[in-house]
């Protein structure tokens, strides 16, 4: 589990630390940002990948070929030595855009940057998040589990039991990983701000045309329309499945099926299929128990984004 700890923010509040087997949020101390810096946060396996690939298409114009994973870094990935992901960004000419998978409350929020939170109901986190984590090659787990600086116990490998393992996700809030519902109410919280943006998953499977338009107005990007029908097949599923190796190759080795297993099947709703009504009336029960309404609703439907 992460252990917090009180650190003093470069731009004035009381911010915590949080460190486990994958990230150390003390790397974000040695990053600097610039003026229209880009971040995609999310808690994880909400479309992470999908939004990175969308502001590579922006950034760059409907490019081909481009290696999202390694242009857009995970800055507080912990198996990545900080040195090395400060020296790509600094290197960077273009303008930057990075992930995080931390809550708002410990992520550095510059009035440089802009940022984008990206949700989905927790039970399509969940499903993905397993199957992402069940595929994991014993070399991955070991980068993730090795070096110096990591606190708590390891990453084991995935309880494969589908259902059993959403209980163990949703007795021990977001196990193993970090918790769910504060993270996703961190960032509720700041929907009103001008430099945050949230976005759900429901809205980019709708109209993923309009969802570039809006994030491509939050970022003043002006979108070429003679450009928009190659943005948007590069950024399909299909399209971005085709060309997983590209954009994710570190994915390769990293998971039992390689980059392609890594961008699963992009579709909702697959817990149906597994858990009891009793089991969805507990998560349901806990959605309401840690969020305010009006955050519960957003993440289950979407409903309720500004900008």
């Amino acid at each position: 589990m992460l252990q917090p700890q009180p650190a003093p923010d470069r731009w004035g509040a009381n911010r915590r630390e949080v460190r486990n087997h994958t990230i150390d949020s003390t790397y974000w101390n040695h990053f600097r940002f610039r003026p229209g810096d880009i971040v995609t946060v999310t808690w994880a396996k909400t479309g992470t990948t999908w939004l990175q690939q969308i502001l590579s298409q922006l950034i760059f114009e409907g490019a081909e070929g481009l290696p999202v994973q390694m242009m857009s870094p995970w800055v507080e990935l912990r198996a990545v030595p900080i040195h090395f992901t400060v020296a790509t960004l600094e290197a960077q000419t273009h303008r930057r855009f990075m992930k995080s998978h931390l809550p708002a409350d410990v992520l550095p929020i510059s009035p440089m940057a802009k940022y984008l939170y990206v949700a989905r109901d927790g039970r399509d986190v969940l499903w993905s998040w397993h199957n992402h984590h069940r595929r994991m090659s014993p070399m991955a787990l070991a980068a993730l589990n090795g070096g110096p600086g990591r606190v708590g116990p390891p990453l084991h490998p995935a309880n494969e039991n589908q259902r059993e393992y959403f209980h163990e996700w949703l007795d021990h809030d977001g196990y193993p990983l970090w918790p769910f519902w504060s993270h996703v109410q961190s960032w509720w919280e700041l929907r009103h701000h001008p430099d945050v943006l949230l976005v759900h998953f429901n809205h980019l499977k709708a109209d993923l045309a309009g969802q570039i338009r809006r994030i491509a107005r939050f970022l003043n990007i002006d979108v070429n329309p003679d450009l928009l029908p190659t943005i948007l097949e590069h950024c399909s599923f299909e399209y971005m499945k085709a060309h997983a190796k590209t954009l994710l190759p570190v994915f390769e080795g990293g998971l039992n099926g390689g980059s392609q297993a890594f961008i699963h099947k992009g579709t909702n709703g697959q817990w149906r299929e597994v858990l009891t009504p009793d089991d969805i009336a507990k998560y349901e029960k806990f959605a309401n128990r840690n969020l305010s309404p009006d955050c519960a609703r957003w993440l289950a439907t979407g409903e309720g984004d500004i900008g």
